[in-house]
């Protein structure tokens, strides 16, 4: 038998039947999974210093296990000195067996390692059933060598789910293990 990431695998036996028995759904289609994952960081100083772009890439390809790609402007800026065509962020989007793994590691390992932590914020939710979510350092993945980090920076990252409210994405992914904040 081949490798089954354990959320993929605990999606499929309980999840999916928690949620079509929390919401009443009469098909196996209309339950809400997860699609992807997108990390992304915009890297401003690369303006001046095009070294902080190649930094950007290697560390979002050694904590997503991916190669991470660089996005470009899309339109001249003077006041920035910012040219059409010039890299200036860096995003993976993780589907899949990777996205599950990611998912694994952010919960159980990186999450717990945030300052001061009491749970996400629940107002990430932008209508559709996606949410969004900010960190402020990239040393909580354990997959980053403190010692060689050029600068501590954030990134954001996005859950896109195929669930129609923000009331089913959110019971989808506090089953999947995101620590939402009680109120």
């Amino acid at each position: 038998m081949s490798y089954v990431p354990r959320l993929k695998g605990e999606y499929k036996e309980r999840i999916s039947s928690a949620l079509q028995s929390e919401f009443s759904y009469k098909n196996v289609m209309e339950i809400p999974k997860l699609q992807k994952i997108v990390l992304s960081r915009g890297v401003g100083g690369a303006v001046a210093d095009k070294k902080l772009i190649d930094y950007a890439l290697e560390e979002f390809t050694t904590i997503t296990g991916q190669k991470a790609v660089a996005t470009l402007s899309k339109k001249d800026v003077a006041s920035f000195k910012l040219r059409k065509g010039m890299p200036i962020g860096v995003k993976v989007t993780l589907r899949g067996d990777r996205m599950y793994e990611f998912l694994d590691r952010f919960v159980t390992v990186a999450l717990p390692r945030v300052r001061d932590f009491q749970g996400i914020k629940a107002n990430g939710f932008d209508g559709r059933g996606n949410y969004n979510l900010g960190i402020t350092e990239q040393i909580i993945f354990p997959e980053i060598n403190i010692d060689k980090v050029n600068k501590i920076s954030g990134m954001d990252i996005t859950f896109v789910t195929s669930a129609g409210t923000d009331k089913e994405a959110k019971s989808l992914l506090t089953e999947l293990g995101l620590p939402f904040k009680k109120n």
